[in-house]
């Protein structure tokens, strides 16, 4: 949600802009501050950024993002194999010039993208190669006894770029080029894409190899914080996150990780979790996608929704409960001017049941603004689940 102010509205951020009366109302009762998700020397990611805001110390935890998906997809790596992120991007061409026009190609639905996943499994897989299906454009590769040294570039930072400066570098690079391109040889005369650009939809140039990484063993979630807590998110990356620190993966039908999204649905389901759980992470994507694809007004709907639809119903639902606390923030900022994650400190809020009958504060409200003006912030971003579980 985290953003710059942008002369369209005004110099105001979409959090200023949008009507988020749920979000202002903690801030008005509540406590808010800054909190800085992205350490120093790491490149701004929700990998990143959701393992601090979960209480994990990058430095200490990083594993490399393709394996904490796999572990949401239950696929076991062994010590010896690298998975890596394998993204179904849709490129174009100015003269000799090769684009990267769309990440995600056009957001393909799964069950096509499952399709092509399969022709790909069938046709480009190899010996200690095994390609696994996700959601939407969101899939991966698993190298058996691979190289995970080279430098690979998310293709959600280079839209609108050539991507030749971009592509996979240094040992084990050629291994990746080479499945890259041979899958733009089969997704070329595929039957699928075939259908998609007859109804007008993005093809499927190719698939895009990056986020590599190993598994790593994490201390659970309950074990440092002294709590049974659950997860629910559409990404591979959140859930396998919450999977690999003994969060319980809590499946809620309908969501998407796009703007179309089951929001209400996330809401109801972490209220019902709560009777067993102590703590539930629920994450939404779709103010991050919205920016990615530089598109201000789906941004700011999108903030609205999560306010409408998802806060709101769980400050209304926690009532139910004796004692409660409930913290909203950003993972990363995603700018919309910039459509790539970048690495400056985020807003957070946490209500409690003890602020129910606090007097609001008229002058504040829940935006990058208001954090800055209370003067409290978190250096090291792991320390803020810590703060937010333990005070008083």
């Amino acid at each position: 949600m985290a953003d710059y102010p942008i002369e369209e509205l005004g110099g105001k951020t979409p959090l200023q802009k949008a009507h988020i009366p749920a979000m202002d109302s903690m801030a008005k009762k509540g406590f808010i501050g800054l909190v800085s998700t992205i350490p120093s020397g790491f490149t701004p990611g929700s990998d990143v950024a959701n393992l601090s805001v979960m209480g994990y110390d990058p430095a200490v935890y990083y594993p490399g993002r393709a394996s904490l998906e796999a572990a949401s997809m239950g696929i076991k790596l062994e010590s010896h194999d690298v998975a890596f992120r394998c993204n179904l991007v849709t490129f174009s061409s100015k003269g000799e010039k090769v684009i990267m026009e769309d990440y995600s190609a056009g957001h393909i639905e799964t069950d096509e993208a499952g399709k092509i996943i399969e022709e790909l499994k069938q046709n480009i897989s190899r010996e200690k190669i095994s390609f696994y299906p996700g959601v939407s454009y969101r899939h991966l590769m698993v190298w058996s006894g691979g190289k995970d040294g080279m430098q690979t570039t998310p293709p959600h930072d280079i839209t609108g770029k050539e991507i030749k400066n971009y592509l996979p570098k240094g040992e084990g690079a050629d291994l990746l080029l080479n499945l890259m391109d041979e899958s733009q040889k089969i997704l070329k005369d595929s039957l699928i894409n075939r259908k998609r650009i007859g109804k007008s939809k993005k093809p499927v140039s190719s698939i895009w190899l990056w986020g590599q990484g190993r598994q790593i063993a994490m201390p659970s979630f309950e074990k440092l914080f002294g709590l049974k807590g659950g997860v629910i998110s559409a990404v591979d990356l959140i859930r396998g996150i919450g999977v690999s620190i003994g969060l319980k993966p809590i499946q809620v039908p309908g969501v998407t990780g796009y703007l179309d999204t089951n929001y209400l649905g996330k809401a109801e389901y972490a209220l019902k979790a709560l009777k067993d759980l102590d703590f539930v992470y629920v994450h939404v994507e779709a103010p991050d996608e919205a920016a990615h694809n530089g598109d201000l007004k789906a941004k700011i709907q999108a903030i609205e929704d999560f306010d409408s639809k998802v806060v709101k119903t769980v400050l209304e639902g926690m009532k139910g409960f004796k004692d409660y606390r409930v913290m909203v923030l950003p993972d990363h900022p995603t700018p919309i001017v910039k459509r790539t994650h970048t690495s400056e400190p985020v807003p957070f809020v946490i209500f409690s049941s003890e602020d129910e009958t606090v007097e609001p504060r008229i002058e504040i409200s829940f935006d990058e603004t208001s954090a800055s003006q209370s003067k409290f912030f978190i250096q090291k971003g792991y320390e803020l689940m810590k703060y937010f579980i333990k005070r008083r």
